[in-house]
């Protein structure tokens, strides 16, 4: 039991925490049902309390059963305060104050200046608690009565007991046989026990003695059937309704008369009471864990709601956010993927076998023609100028979008012209029969001037196309004019070797520079959102550990628990794209891998993917549509798409009818069948309240008191074939309202 009660404990400050959280406001409903109960779930004592409109003879009832006149009596509303009667040795009252005072006094008289109303049947302001201990063998068992002020006088008077309600285990609802059921008494039943989970209730009838014989029979009846639709939850063999004569039964107790005790109804009454609070005293929990259900249900709902607006908050700055980033990174990817081909193709450029291959030959006939720093300015710089820009547009529209570091313009410097000393001439220079001659076309000539010189030029396309040392192993020496074609020769491959290994190292260094400006900032988030994310995890762990405790002590709920907030991983960090991650970013967007593979094709590109087989190797020329993408930012296909992306819903793609939506869809279908009937009964409640679909709880509440005023039983009694109607009709109001209640 101690670790039971223990249990309790956790759960109640568990309700306590969510109703912190929340922030609700000290006087609101929810927060006095929670502070209630949460009291409650920790008290030992078996709690009974006395509950009915004023003048109904809760008092005069408690007193005969304690056997004096402990508690004021009188004509007119009295009882100002909730007064707990406890077990004490001696008889003596305790009041306390709202400043903290304690008050006690010998016997009850302090009762008259502290628990009653005043001239103007108003409740003291400053009292918190009264409580009278009384040496009566029923109390000492554990149990201790609740006397509570009358209700349907003050608003103020049915706050108090409405909160006072839900600290009691069983509640003895006391009637007037003269004007039973009332209106105000059966909304009372629905609101204020029903609907909260206080279902643990006895009907006592006061006042039968004052009716005539012949009535009395027929309040018996109605009695019956009062008793019979309310579904008391008490111990099997228990009735839910007793007869006692309250006054009758007090004087009969003051003066020992057993006879009379009897006969007023006073002593079968205290026989089942004392039963059914020995039954019910050892499982508290049962009785007062529904109570805790239907405040915890409030709870948790306002936990819910609370939750579900911030998380949308949140959920709209991350989307918005992450779509910003996914276009950032496609671009960056994208841009990186243009620069990585531009410079690859640069490379590949300034490569010398590549550089020997295109423009060993004409560099050295111009050499040799005394045209060389023309042929370098409208050949090889042009060619040059053309790939240094085709790399740096890159990093400019790179600039343009992330607006990171400024790029610096590619310049890849020529080395020193060429030079080339002559060698000695020997006697036989003016023989032109050589291998090579006769490959002259002509020209301007060169130092040498005259036909050695365009022989010179001629033997510069022959060594460079022939194989001399194979072709013409018979000659014991070279002439003159092949001498100087291989001297013109070999001064271009030193020129184009110092021209490719200076240019490849500005090239690197350009790369690594390219870095700084291909990459943009994940932008810290606002603290706003931060403060956010600390809110909603806080309510998630209050909700989370509000349903497991309620778990613990076997109250289900419909709610799962809430995972835990991932934290933003986007704060101070860069995203640079790197090969890998343009791979991968290519290989799973199948769009813009087809547009490279275009490309490829179109101009020879080489590209490469992770996903096998890799194209084959082809020449490089400059990826003039890639570029051509990035010309016009707000324009481009591709971020065009991306924007189209960041503005269309997710989720609306479909799936195959074997994938995971479709099977959800079979499951959602195979479910309307049983949701139907539910459905279809709600419809007909609202139909029996006169009521359209989808009413508020307000028009329900409205709609019920207008027929329970049209169709109580009560105004039928003397006709008694409206009389069945009328109860026919009230239990189907009664089950639609139970049912709207439900939904």
């Amino acid at each position: 039991m101690e670790q039971q009660y223990e249990g309790y404990k956790d759960l109640a400050n568990s309700l306590k925490s969510a109703s912190a959280l929340l922030n609700l406001e000290r006087k609101s409903q929810l927060h006095q049902d929670i502070i209630t109960i949460c009291n409650h779930l920790v008290n030992p004592s078996f709690r009974i309390a006395v509950f009915g409109p004023f003048n109904h003879g809760k008092s005069t009832l408690l007193n005969a059963m304690l056997g004096n006149r402990t508690l004021p009596i009188d004509l007119i509303p009295t009882t100002g305060a909730a007064i707990t009667v406890k077990y004490g040795s001696d008889l003596q009252t305790r009041i306390m104050l709202v400043d903290g005072t304690e008050i006690y006094g010998s016997g009850t008289e302090v009762l008259q200046e502290f628990a009653i109303l005043d001239g103007n049947r108003q409740m003291r302001k400053d009292v918190v608690s009264v409580e009278i201990f009384c040496p009566h063998p029923f109390l000492e068992t554990g149990v201790e009565f609740l006397d509570l002020p009358g209700t349907n006088d003050r608003e103020e008077q049915d706050n108090l007991v409405r909160e006072q309600l839900l600290s009691a285990d069983l509640v003895i609802q006391l009637l007037d046989a003269r004007k039973l059921m009332t209106l105000g008494e059966r909304e009372n039943l629905r609101d204020w026990l029903l609907d909260r989970g206080i279902k643990t209730v006895i009907f006592v009838a006061n006042f039968i003695n004052l009716l005539e014989p012949d009535e009395q029979k027929q309040v018996q009846n109605r009695l019956v059937f009062v008793a019979e639709s309310f579904r008391a939850e008490l111990p099997p063999g228990f009735s839910n309704l007793y007869r006692v004569d309250a006054l009758p039964a007090l004087r009969a107790r003051l003066k020992g008369d057993v006879a009379a005790a009897n006969s007023s109804g006073l002593v079968a009454f205290e026989t089942a009471l004392q039963n059914i609070a020995g039954i019910l005293q050892p499982n508290r929990g049962s009785v007062r864990l529904p109570r805790v259900q239907a405040i915890a249900s409030q709870i948790q709902l306002s936990l819910k709601a609370k939750i579900d607006h911030i998380a949308i908050e949140i959920k709209s700055f991350d989307d918005k956010q992450n779509t910003k980033i996914e276009i950032k990174q496609k671009a960056a990817n994208l841009i990186y993927k243009g620069f990585a081909i531009s410079v690859g193709e640069l490379r590949d450029w300034l490569a010398l076998p590549n550089l020997l291959t295109k423009y060993q030959a004409e560099a050295a006939v111009a050499l040799a023609e005394n045209n060389f720093k023309s042929w370098q300015t409208n050949t090889l710089k042009k060619d040059l100028i053309q790939l240094q820009l085709a790399a740096g547009k890159w990093l400019d529209q790179a600039y343009e979008f992330f607006h990171e570091e400024r790029p610096q313009d590619l310049l890849i410097p020529f080395p020193s012209e060429p030079q080339v000393i002559l060698p000695s001439k020997s006697s036989n220079t003016d023989d032109l029969s050589e291998p090579g001659s006769i490959a002259v076309g002509g020209g301007i000539g060169w130092l040498l001037g005259g036909p050695v010189g365009a022989a010179v030029v001629g033997s510069i396309s022959y060594l460079l196309n022939k194989n001399i040392q194979k072709q013409d192993e018979q000659l014991a020496k070279e002439s003159y004019h092949q001498e100087v074609a291989k001297l013109c020769i070999t001064a271009i491959e030193n020129y184009l070797s110092c021209f490719s290994v200076q240019g490849l190292s500005i090239l690197t260094e350009y790369e690594h520079k390219a870095e700084k400006i291909i990459c943009f900032e994940l932008s810290q988030e606002p603290l706003e959102i931060t403060n956010k994310r600390e809110t909603l995890q806080q309510f998630q762990n209050s909700f989370n550990q509000l349903l497991q405790e309620l778990e613990k002590v076997k109250i289900l709920s419909n709610h799962q628990l809430y995972k835990e907030i991932p934290k933003s991983t986007n704060i101070n960090r860069k995203y640079s794209p790197q090969p890998e991650r343009v791979k991968t970013f290519l290989q799973k967007d199948p769009d813009i891998k087809q547009q490279h593979e275009n490309s490829a094709k179109n101009t020879g590109t080489r590209v490469e993917f992770v996903s096998p087989p890799p194209p084959k190797a082809s020449p490089s020329p400059r990826p003039e549509e890639l570029e051509a993408k990035f010309r016009d930012w707000e324009l481009n296909e591709e971020i065009a798409r991306m924007k189209a992306e960041m503005r269309s819903p997710k989720g609306c793609r479909q799936t195959s009818p074997g994938s995971q939506t479709g099977k959800q869809q079979n499951t959602t279908q195979s479910n309307k069948t049983s949701n139907q009937a539910q459905i279809d009964k709600i419809t007909h409640a609202y139909n029996i309240l006169g009521l359209q679909a989808n009413a508020s709880q307000a028009e329900v509440k409205q709609a019920y008191r207008t027929l329970v005023k049209k169709w109580h039983p009560d105004l039928f009694v003397n006709q008694p074939q409206l009389l069945k109607q009328a109860q026919e009709k009230m239990h189907l109001v009664n089950e639609a309202y139970t049912i709207l209640n439900e939904k």
